[in-house]
């Protein structure tokens, strides 16, 4: 703004080529507004980075003393992933010896995206946690530029500039193919969690340093990438088995997918770890009560849900407190199926 002066409803207005009666029906939650003027309004909002009046006297004065803990996926990927549970709970630790309440929001779709906006614009939340980071998903950068304490389960990349938590999986995973390669296992397969995530490109990373490291070639025939859901194990495996039948071990990036590559595994008469060894990633619950017990990467879940919300509360405590990048140690733990 010129002269630093604060954005306010006419300016608003005029940048979402709306008018100001619209801007305030969509401050105030009105539904007498098309989803067109609302989006036209609330990226003006983001942009401008403006606070309504009222909400700004609050903030001198006053918090909500609420957080919201946001997961840009489906309530099935909620209900199917123990990381989302074990990220719930830690966090809900976190904030147990404070007057802090927890909101859970689910982000599925622009209409989501828009009332989680709002919601941000009239500050009913004091910061906001967000699981589940994908690369391209707009709404890190939307809360950063909107003055929102923002704190991150993972991270976009390497050069992530908001505050985060999140586990070390590229040294995970070379410990999960060392391990591999420490048994004897000769042809190593992988199977990725999504590349526009941070954590599926740093689990495959470490697959190709741990080979490298061992004086073999990551050979791309021996990557399959998928999604992080069992029914996605299954097929990268069906897809490894038709290329390089003769694979003789498996890194997969999730407990998760580890269980369909099992099942697939079996389906193609192969015995584990006889045949084909497998290493999973997570050490979720499932871990042990596959058949056989799965060797897994621990990563501290839970101890990361309670760093990020102690760091949200440092920042909503003290708007100049410095970034946080914290980076959780991992652990490999070695069962039957290796």
């Amino acid at each position: 703004m010129a002269g630093g002066q604060r954005p306010t409803i006419k300016t608003v207005a005029a940048r979402a080529g709306v008018g100001r009666t619209t801007v305030s029906r969509v401050i105030n939650g009105s539904t007498l507004v098309s989803d067109e003027a609302r989006a036209a309004v609330l990226a003006a909002i983001a942009e401008l980075k403006y606070v309504p009046n009222s909400v700004a006297r609050g903030l001198v004065t006053s918090r909500t003393n609420s957080i919201a803990l946001v997961i840009p996926e489906s309530e099935s990927r909620l209900g199917a992933e123990p990381y989302f549970a074990a990220v719930i709970r830690g966090v809900s630790t976190g904030l147990a010896d404070t007057r802090t309440q927890l909101q859970l929001i689910l982000v599925r779709d622009q209409g989501e995206r828009d009332r989680l906006t709002e919601s941000v614009a009239e500050r009913r939340v004091d910061g906001v946690l967000v699981a589940s980071v994908h690369e391209d998903d707009p709404l890190p950068a939307l809360l950063e530029g909107m003055g929102l304490p923002t704190v991150l389960a993972g991270r976009r990349s390497p050069e992530e500039s908001l505050s985060h938590a999140h586990a070390d999986n590229v040294g995970g995973a070379r410990a999960a193919v060392r391990h591999l390669l420490e048994r004897g296992r000769t042809t190593i397969a992988t199977v990725t969690g999504p590349m526009d995530m941070d954590v599926g490109r740093g689990r495959l990373q470490g697959w190709q340093e741990a080979l490298r490291e061992a004086g073999a070639r990551p050979d791309e025939r021996l990557v399959a990438r998928s999604d992080f859901t069992e029914e996605g194990g299954r097929t990268a495996v069906r897809t490894l088995l038709e290329r390089i039948p003769d694979l003789d071990a498996l890194f997969v990036a999730s407990d998760v997918m580890a269980v369909g590559a099992l099942a697939e595994l079996r389906a193609h008469g192969r015995r584990v770890p006889d045949d084909v060894a497998v290493v999973g990633f997570d050490d979720s619950f499932i871990a042990r009560h596959t058949s056989p017990p799965l060797t897994t990467v621990r990563q501290p879940v839970e101890e990361l849900g309670r760093t990020i919300a102690r760091i949200l509360l440092r920042e909503i405590a003290g708007p100049d407190t410095p970034r946080q990048q914290i980076t959780l140690p991992t652990e490999l733990v070695v069962r039957e199926s290796s």
